[in-house]
Protein backbone atom coordinates (compact mmCIF):
# COMPACT_ATOMS: atom_id res chain seq x y z
CA UNK A 1 0.00 0.00 0.00
CA UNK A 2 1.33 3.50 -0.94
CA UNK A 3 0.24 6.63 0.20
CA UNK A 4 0.60 9.25 -2.21
CA UNK A 5 -0.99 12.58 -1.13
CA UNK A 6 -2.09 13.69 2.52
CA UNK A 7 -5.90 13.04 3.02
CA UNK A 8 -8.65 15.15 4.93
CA UNK A 9 -10.26 12.45 7.09
CA UNK A 10 -12.75 15.37 8.24
CA UNK A 11 -10.86 15.96 11.25
CA UNK A 12 -11.31 19.72 11.97
CA UNK A 13 -14.11 18.82 15.02
CA UNK A 14 -12.34 15.81 15.96
CA UNK A 15 -9.16 17.09 18.39
CA UNK A 16 -7.80 12.98 18.07
CA UNK A 17 -7.82 12.96 15.08
CA UNK A 18 -5.60 15.62 14.32
CA UNK A 19 -2.90 13.46 14.15
CA UNK A 20 -3.51 11.91 10.99
CA UNK A 21 -2.09 14.52 8.67
CA UNK A 22 0.70 14.93 10.31
CA UNK A 23 1.49 10.80 10.16
CA UNK A 24 0.60 10.35 7.10
CA UNK A 25 3.12 13.17 6.26
CA UNK A 26 5.29 10.99 7.86
CA UNK A 27 4.33 8.02 5.90
CA UNK A 28 5.27 9.82 2.48
CA UNK A 29 8.64 11.10 4.02
CA UNK A 30 8.97 7.39 4.78
CA UNK A 31 7.98 6.03 1.03
CA UNK A 32 10.68 8.70 -0.45
CA UNK A 33 12.97 6.88 -2.93
CA UNK A 34 16.15 8.93 -1.70
CA UNK A 35 15.60 10.14 1.79
CA UNK A 36 13.24 7.54 3.37
CA UNK A 37 12.98 4.46 5.19
CA UNK A 38 14.88 1.86 2.73
CA UNK A 39 12.52 -1.13 2.01
CA UNK A 40 13.74 -4.86 2.04
CA UNK A 41 12.28 -8.16 1.08
CA UNK A 42 11.31 -10.35 4.37
CA UNK A 43 10.46 -13.84 4.39
CA UNK A 44 7.45 -15.29 5.86
CA UNK A 45 7.45 -18.56 5.70
CA UNK A 46 7.97 -19.55 2.55
CA UNK A 47 6.32 -16.27 1.15
CA UNK A 48 7.89 -13.26 -0.18
CA UNK A 49 6.51 -10.07 1.39
CA UNK A 50 8.19 -7.04 -0.65
CA UNK A 51 8.34 -3.30 0.69
CA UNK A 52 8.15 -4.36 4.45
CA UNK A 53 8.95 -1.28 6.52
CA UNK A 54 10.75 -1.09 9.57
CA UNK A 55 10.75 1.76 11.98
CA UNK A 56 11.69 2.94 15.43
CA UNK A 57 9.42 0.58 18.14
CA UNK A 58 6.91 3.59 18.98
CA UNK A 59 6.64 5.88 15.33
CA UNK A 60 5.62 1.84 14.19
CA UNK A 61 3.41 1.01 17.13
CA UNK A 62 1.52 4.30 16.34
CA UNK A 63 1.33 3.51 12.39
CA UNK A 64 0.30 -0.20 12.77
CA UNK A 65 -2.45 1.55 15.33
CA UNK A 66 -3.99 3.51 12.91
CA UNK A 67 -3.57 0.96 10.01
CA UNK A 68 -1.22 3.21 7.36
CA UNK A 69 1.33 -0.36 8.27
CA UNK A 70 0.88 -3.56 8.95
CA UNK A 71 1.99 -5.96 10.91
CA UNK A 72 3.22 -9.85 9.31
CA UNK A 73 2.94 -11.53 12.78
CA UNK A 74 0.43 -11.11 15.62
CA UNK A 75 -3.11 -9.00 14.50
CA UNK A 76 -4.49 -9.70 17.77
CA UNK A 77 -2.79 -6.44 19.32
CA UNK A 78 -4.23 -3.98 17.11
CA UNK A 79 -7.40 -2.20 17.83
CA UNK A 80 -10.56 -1.34 15.62
CA UNK A 81 -14.01 -0.49 15.34
CA UNK A 82 -16.46 0.01 11.91
CA UNK A 83 -19.70 -0.87 11.55
CA UNK A 84 -21.08 -1.45 7.44
CA UNK A 85 -22.04 -3.95 5.11
CA UNK A 86 -18.35 -5.02 4.58
CA UNK A 87 -17.56 -6.33 7.25
CA UNK A 88 -19.97 -9.52 6.72
CA UNK A 89 -18.24 -9.96 3.29
CA UNK A 90 -14.85 -10.23 4.49
CA UNK A 91 -16.15 -12.50 7.82
CA UNK A 92 -17.70 -14.82 5.45
CA UNK A 93 -14.71 -14.85 3.48
CA UNK A 94 -12.07 -15.80 5.98
CA UNK A 95 -14.66 -18.48 7.46
CA UNK A 96 -14.34 -20.14 3.95
CA UNK A 97 -10.93 -19.61 3.73
CA UNK A 98 -10.52 -20.80 7.19
CA UNK A 99 -13.24 -23.57 6.86
CA UNK A 100 -15.15 -22.73 9.78
CA UNK A 101 -12.20 -21.76 11.88
CA UNK A 102 -12.28 -18.22 12.87
CA UNK A 103 -11.54 -16.04 16.12
CA UNK A 104 -13.88 -16.23 19.44
CA UNK A 105 -14.57 -12.69 19.11
CA UNK A 106 -15.28 -12.70 14.94
CA UNK A 107 -17.56 -16.06 15.65
CA UNK A 108 -19.79 -14.38 17.38
CA UNK A 109 -19.54 -11.01 15.23
CA UNK A 110 -20.83 -13.56 12.40
CA UNK A 111 -23.04 -15.25 13.86
CA UNK A 112 -24.61 -11.55 14.97
CA UNK A 113 -24.86 -10.33 11.75
CA UNK A 114 -26.14 -13.04 9.90
CA UNK A 115 -28.90 -13.54 12.29
CA UNK A 116 -29.38 -9.54 11.75
CA UNK A 117 -28.75 -9.64 8.44
CA UNK A 118 -30.39 -13.26 7.49
CA UNK A 119 -33.01 -11.50 4.79
CA UNK A 120 -29.46 -10.91 1.96
CA UNK A 121 -26.91 -13.32 3.63
CA UNK A 122 -26.88 -15.57 0.47
CA UNK A 123 -26.03 -12.24 -1.30
CA UNK A 124 -22.94 -11.54 1.20
CA UNK A 125 -21.50 -15.42 1.14
CA UNK A 126 -22.20 -15.34 -2.99
CA UNK A 127 -19.43 -11.66 -2.33
CA UNK A 128 -17.36 -13.61 -0.32
CA UNK A 129 -17.25 -16.29 -2.45
CA UNK A 130 -16.93 -14.42 -5.50
CA UNK A 131 -13.80 -12.10 -3.92
CA UNK A 132 -12.48 -15.33 -2.42
CA UNK A 133 -11.81 -17.38 -6.29
CA UNK A 134 -10.36 -13.84 -7.36
CA UNK A 135 -7.73 -13.92 -4.91
CA UNK A 136 -7.04 -17.40 -5.66
CA UNK A 137 -6.37 -15.99 -9.10
CA UNK A 138 -3.39 -13.46 -8.17
CA UNK A 139 -0.09 -14.27 -7.88
CA UNK A 140 0.75 -16.01 -4.26
CA UNK A 141 2.77 -12.69 -3.10
CA UNK A 142 0.52 -10.39 -4.45
CA UNK A 143 -2.28 -12.46 -2.23
CA UNK A 144 -0.56 -12.29 0.69
CA UNK A 145 0.40 -8.75 0.58
CA UNK A 146 -3.67 -8.29 0.26
CA UNK A 147 -4.80 -10.71 2.97
CA UNK A 148 -2.35 -8.56 5.54
CA UNK A 149 -3.76 -5.44 4.38
CA UNK A 150 -7.55 -6.09 4.31
CA UNK A 151 -6.63 -8.09 8.15
CA UNK A 152 -4.68 -4.48 9.12
CA UNK A 153 -8.25 -2.39 7.40
CA UNK A 154 -10.61 -5.07 9.69
CA UNK A 155 -8.35 -5.35 12.81
CA UNK A 156 -8.14 -1.15 13.01
CA UNK A 157 -12.19 -0.38 12.24
CA UNK A 158 -13.36 -3.76 13.93
CA UNK A 159 -11.18 -4.07 17.45
CA UNK A 160 -11.45 -7.13 19.93
CA UNK A 161 -13.89 -6.82 22.37
CA UNK A 162 -12.15 -5.01 25.81
CA UNK A 163 -9.39 -3.02 23.87
CA UNK A 164 -8.80 0.77 22.75
CA UNK A 165 -8.96 1.83 19.42
CA UNK A 166 -7.15 4.91 18.57
CA UNK A 167 -9.70 6.23 15.81
CA UNK A 168 -12.30 7.12 18.88
CA UNK A 169 -12.90 10.38 18.34
CA UNK A 170 -15.86 11.08 20.63
CA UNK A 171 -18.95 13.39 19.88
CA UNK A 172 -18.61 15.52 17.53
CA UNK A 173 -17.87 19.31 18.25
CA UNK A 174 -19.42 22.44 16.86
CA UNK A 175 -16.15 24.14 17.34
CA UNK A 176 -12.97 23.63 15.94
CA UNK A 177 -10.58 23.18 18.67
CA UNK A 178 -7.26 23.64 16.70
CA UNK A 179 -8.34 26.73 15.37
CA UNK A 180 -6.10 29.44 15.32
CA UNK A 181 -7.11 32.24 18.07
CA UNK A 182 -5.82 35.50 16.66
CA UNK A 183 -5.65 38.23 19.74
CA UNK A 184 -3.97 41.52 20.00
CA UNK A 185 -0.64 40.56 21.58
CA UNK A 186 0.08 37.42 18.58
CA UNK A 187 -0.83 40.41 16.13
CA UNK A 188 1.89 43.06 17.91
CA UNK A 189 4.29 39.86 18.21
CA UNK A 190 3.58 39.01 14.59
CA UNK A 191 4.12 42.83 13.68
CA UNK A 192 7.11 42.64 15.90
CA UNK A 193 8.59 39.73 14.03
CA UNK A 194 8.25 41.21 10.34
CA UNK A 195 9.72 44.59 11.80
CA UNK A 196 12.69 42.96 13.27
CA UNK A 197 13.28 40.46 9.75
CA UNK A 198 12.84 43.65 7.90
CA UNK A 199 15.57 45.61 10.35
CA UNK A 200 18.02 42.46 9.70
CA UNK A 201 17.67 42.21 6.09
CA UNK A 202 18.06 46.24 5.64
CA UNK A 203 21.26 45.14 8.46
CA UNK A 204 22.88 42.10 6.17
CA UNK A 205 22.22 44.09 2.87
CA UNK A 206 24.38 47.50 4.35
CA UNK A 207 26.95 45.21 5.62
CA UNK A 208 27.41 43.30 2.04
CA UNK A 209 27.26 46.66 0.46
CA UNK A 210 29.80 49.05 2.80
CA UNK A 211 32.54 45.74 3.20
CA UNK A 212 34.92 47.07 1.23
CA UNK A 213 34.94 50.13 2.67
CA UNK A 214 35.11 49.11 6.44
CA UNK A 215 38.80 49.58 7.84
CA UNK A 216 38.24 46.52 10.43
CA UNK A 217 37.15 43.86 7.17
CA UNK A 218 39.31 45.59 4.53
CA UNK A 219 42.49 47.31 4.03
CA UNK A 220 43.72 50.62 3.64
CA UNK A 221 44.14 51.71 0.33
CA UNK A 222 47.66 52.31 0.12
CA UNK A 223 48.46 52.00 3.69
CA UNK A 224 46.86 52.54 7.47
CA UNK A 225 48.48 55.44 8.83
CA UNK A 226 48.04 54.46 11.94
CA UNK A 227 50.19 51.44 11.42
CA UNK A 228 52.84 52.37 8.87
CA UNK A 229 53.02 56.05 9.89
CA UNK A 230 52.27 57.33 6.26
CA UNK A 231 49.69 59.54 5.59
CA UNK A 232 49.52 59.15 2.38
CA UNK A 233 45.85 57.64 2.87
CA UNK A 234 44.77 61.05 4.30
CA UNK A 235 46.33 62.90 1.93
CA UNK A 236 44.20 61.01 -0.89
CA UNK A 237 40.91 61.66 1.69
CA UNK A 238 40.79 64.76 2.28
CA UNK A 239 38.06 66.71 2.45
CA UNK A 240 38.54 68.61 -0.94
CA UNK A 241 41.23 66.89 -2.96
CA UNK A 242 40.59 67.61 -6.43
CA UNK A 243 40.99 63.98 -7.38
CA UNK A 244 39.12 61.44 -5.60
CA UNK A 245 39.58 57.98 -5.09
CA UNK A 246 37.86 55.41 -6.79
CA UNK A 247 36.37 53.97 -3.39
CA UNK A 248 35.40 57.17 -2.06
CA UNK A 249 33.63 57.76 -5.99
CA UNK A 250 31.90 54.33 -5.39
CA UNK A 251 30.08 55.45 -2.10
CA UNK A 252 28.40 58.24 -3.19
CA UNK A 253 26.45 55.75 -5.46
CA UNK A 254 25.39 54.17 -2.21
CA UNK A 255 22.74 56.88 -1.38
CA UNK A 256 22.18 60.30 -1.47
CA UNK A 257 22.85 61.25 2.15
CA UNK A 258 26.57 59.29 1.29
CA UNK A 259 26.99 61.91 -1.61
CA UNK A 260 25.92 64.93 0.85
CA UNK A 261 27.85 63.96 3.68
CA UNK A 262 31.33 63.75 1.54
CA UNK A 263 32.31 67.36 1.08
CA UNK A 264 33.99 66.28 -2.08
CA UNK A 265 30.73 64.58 -3.11
CA UNK A 266 28.76 67.63 -2.64
CA UNK A 267 31.39 69.87 -4.39
CA UNK A 268 31.05 67.43 -7.30
CA UNK A 269 27.02 67.81 -7.07
CA UNK A 270 27.03 71.51 -6.84
CA UNK A 271 28.95 71.62 -10.29
CA UNK A 272 26.05 69.54 -12.02
CA UNK A 273 23.52 71.67 -10.44
CA UNK A 274 24.84 74.69 -11.66
CA UNK A 275 25.08 73.36 -14.83
CA UNK A 276 21.14 72.50 -14.66
CA UNK A 277 20.88 76.04 -13.28
CA UNK A 278 19.07 74.66 -10.08
CA UNK A 279 22.08 75.17 -7.84
CA UNK A 280 19.95 76.88 -5.33
CA UNK A 281 18.68 73.85 -3.79
CA UNK A 282 22.01 72.52 -2.66
CA UNK A 283 22.72 76.25 -1.43
CA UNK A 284 19.29 76.47 0.64
CA UNK A 285 19.94 72.75 2.00
CA UNK A 286 23.47 73.76 3.20
CA UNK A 287 22.02 77.05 4.46
CA UNK A 288 19.41 74.72 6.76
CA UNK A 289 22.42 72.83 7.65
CA UNK A 290 24.40 75.98 8.92
CA UNK A 291 21.38 77.29 11.06
CA UNK A 292 20.64 74.06 12.65
CA UNK A 293 24.21 73.74 13.46
CA UNK A 294 25.62 77.00 14.21
CA UNK A 295 25.52 79.18 17.12
CA UNK A 296 22.39 80.60 18.91
CA UNK A 297 24.34 84.19 19.08
CA UNK A 298 23.80 84.26 14.89
CA UNK A 299 20.28 82.39 14.96
CA UNK A 300 18.32 85.44 14.01
CA UNK A 301 20.66 86.77 11.34
CA UNK A 302 21.06 83.69 9.72
CA UNK A 303 17.03 82.94 9.67
CA UNK A 304 16.59 86.61 7.72
CA UNK A 305 19.26 86.03 5.53
CA UNK A 306 17.88 82.07 4.53
CA UNK A 307 14.12 83.87 4.15
CA UNK A 308 15.51 86.89 1.72
CA UNK A 309 17.70 85.20 -0.44
CA UNK A 310 15.25 81.68 -0.91
CA UNK A 311 11.93 82.36 0.32
CA UNK A 312 10.76 85.75 -0.07
CA UNK A 313 9.26 87.15 -3.08
CA UNK A 314 11.53 88.19 -6.17
CA UNK A 315 14.42 86.46 -4.01
CA UNK A 316 17.90 86.18 -6.04
CA UNK A 317 17.85 82.13 -5.62
CA UNK A 318 13.79 81.65 -4.98
CA UNK A 319 13.08 77.47 -4.27
CA UNK A 320 10.68 75.80 -5.75
CA UNK A 321 8.48 74.44 -2.68
CA UNK A 322 4.65 73.80 -1.88
CA UNK A 323 2.51 76.34 -1.20
CA UNK A 324 1.55 74.78 2.53
CA UNK A 325 4.97 73.97 3.50
CA UNK A 326 5.94 77.71 2.48
CA UNK A 327 3.35 78.63 4.63
CA UNK A 328 4.48 76.87 7.76
CA UNK A 329 8.57 78.01 7.23
CA UNK A 330 7.48 81.70 6.83
CA UNK A 331 5.30 81.54 10.27
CA UNK A 332 7.93 79.93 11.55
CA UNK A 333 10.34 82.37 10.76
CA UNK A 334 8.79 85.10 12.76
CA UNK A 335 10.29 83.10 15.95
CA UNK A 336 13.18 81.69 15.26
CA UNK A 337 14.92 78.51 16.05
CA UNK A 338 17.28 75.89 15.25
CA UNK A 339 14.58 73.35 13.53
CA UNK A 340 12.24 76.26 11.84
CA UNK A 341 13.69 75.06 8.43
CA UNK A 342 13.08 71.48 8.95
CA UNK A 343 10.11 71.04 6.63
CA UNK A 344 11.41 73.06 3.79
CA UNK A 345 15.09 71.45 4.17
CA UNK A 346 13.10 68.24 3.85
CA UNK A 347 10.68 69.13 0.85
CA UNK A 348 13.88 70.41 -0.90
CA UNK A 349 15.80 66.89 0.24
CA UNK A 350 13.46 64.63 -1.49
CA UNK A 351 12.97 66.70 -4.47
CA UNK A 352 16.83 66.35 -5.18
CA UNK A 353 17.20 62.60 -3.98
CA UNK A 354 14.38 61.52 -6.28
CA UNK A 355 15.16 64.10 -9.26
CA UNK A 356 18.38 65.73 -9.50
CA UNK A 357 20.33 62.50 -7.76
CA UNK A 358 19.34 60.20 -10.51
CA UNK A 359 20.58 62.31 -12.79
CA UNK A 360 23.53 63.45 -11.36
CA UNK A 361 24.77 59.51 -11.61
CA UNK A 362 23.95 59.53 -15.45
CA UNK A 363 25.92 62.80 -16.33
CA UNK A 364 28.64 63.79 -17.95
CA UNK A 365 30.16 65.21 -14.63
CA UNK A 366 29.64 62.04 -12.68
CA UNK A 367 31.11 60.20 -15.20
CA UNK A 368 34.32 62.23 -15.92
CA UNK A 369 34.77 62.35 -12.13
CA UNK A 370 34.57 58.51 -11.72
CA UNK A 371 37.46 58.28 -14.62
CA UNK A 372 39.74 60.43 -13.48
CA UNK A 373 39.03 58.78 -10.37
CA UNK A 374 42.71 56.62 -9.15
CA UNK A 375 42.84 53.67 -6.77
CA UNK A 376 45.73 53.76 -5.57
CA UNK A 377 47.81 49.76 -4.85
CA UNK A 378 48.66 48.52 -1.50
CA UNK A 379 52.13 49.54 -0.37
CA UNK A 380 53.94 46.90 1.84
CA UNK A 381 56.10 48.69 4.10
CA UNK A 382 59.64 46.72 5.69
CA UNK A 383 60.90 46.98 8.97
CA UNK A 384 63.34 49.68 7.95
CA UNK A 385 61.00 51.55 5.98
CA UNK A 386 58.21 51.61 9.10
CA UNK A 387 61.50 53.09 11.82
CA UNK A 388 61.86 55.48 9.34
CA UNK A 389 58.13 56.94 8.73
CA UNK A 390 58.61 56.85 12.76
CA UNK A 391 61.37 59.10 12.60
CA UNK A 392 59.86 61.26 10.25
CA UNK A 393 56.68 61.49 12.45
CA UNK A 394 54.73 65.12 12.31
CA UNK A 395 52.05 66.86 14.30
CA UNK A 396 49.23 66.75 12.44
CA UNK A 397 47.37 70.21 11.43
CA UNK A 398 45.34 71.72 14.55
CA UNK A 399 41.53 70.69 13.85
CA UNK A 400 41.21 74.65 14.94
CA UNK A 401 43.10 75.79 11.64
CA UNK A 402 41.06 73.05 9.34
CA UNK A 403 37.91 74.37 10.87
CA UNK A 404 39.03 77.99 10.42
CA UNK A 405 39.57 76.73 6.69
CA UNK A 406 36.38 75.52 5.99
CA UNK A 407 35.13 78.82 7.72
CA UNK A 408 37.20 80.98 5.38
CA UNK A 409 35.66 78.61 2.22
CA UNK A 410 32.04 79.09 3.20
CA UNK A 411 32.92 83.01 3.49
CA UNK A 412 34.31 82.92 -0.25
CA UNK A 413 31.47 80.93 -1.78
CA UNK A 414 28.92 83.62 -0.05
CA UNK A 415 30.94 86.53 -1.52
CA UNK A 416 31.24 85.14 -5.27
CA UNK A 417 27.80 86.13 -5.67
CA UNK A 418 24.74 83.94 -5.59
CA UNK A 419 23.55 83.02 -9.78
CA UNK A 420 20.14 85.40 -10.00
CA UNK A 421 17.79 82.76 -12.09
CA UNK A 422 15.84 86.32 -12.74
CA UNK A 423 18.78 88.19 -14.27
CA UNK A 424 19.95 85.64 -16.15
CA UNK A 425 16.19 84.81 -17.86
CA UNK A 426 15.62 88.12 -18.25
CA UNK A 427 19.12 88.64 -20.44
CA UNK A 428 18.71 86.04 -22.58
CA UNK A 429 15.14 87.23 -23.36
CA UNK A 430 16.49 90.34 -24.23
CA UNK A 431 19.33 88.79 -26.30
CA UNK A 432 16.46 87.08 -28.24
CA UNK A 433 14.90 90.07 -29.44
CA UNK A 434 17.58 91.77 -30.79
CA UNK A 435 17.01 92.47 -34.31
CA UNK A 436 20.37 91.72 -36.07
CA UNK A 437 21.85 94.15 -38.82
CA UNK A 438 20.64 94.44 -42.34
CA UNK A 439 22.86 92.59 -45.11
CA UNK A 440 24.73 94.55 -47.26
Amino acid sequence: MTIRNVRDHGQRFRPRMACLKKVEAVMLEMQDPKTGVKSQPQKLVITTIPHAITEAWALGTMLVAFGYIYPLQDHKRLVIKPDTALYPIYLAKRNIRKKGVLEIHEQEQYNGLHKWMNHKWDFIVMQAKEQYRAGKERKKPDRAVFDCQERAYWVVHRPPPGTVSAMDYGLERMVDPNAEEVTGQSCVCRLLFVCVFSLFSSLVKYSVTCNKHDPFLAPCLPSNPWITDDVTYWLLNMANVDIPTKMRVERWTFSFGELLSDPRGRDDFRLFLKKEFSGENLAFWEACEDLKWGTAATMNEKAQQVYKTFLARGAPRWINIDGKTMEVTVKGLKHPHRYVLDAAQTHIFMLMKKDSYGRYLKSPVFKDTQKRAIGPDQHRFSVSQLEANARKRRPSISPIIVRQQEKEERARMATSGPVDITQVMSKLSNKGKEVPPPKK
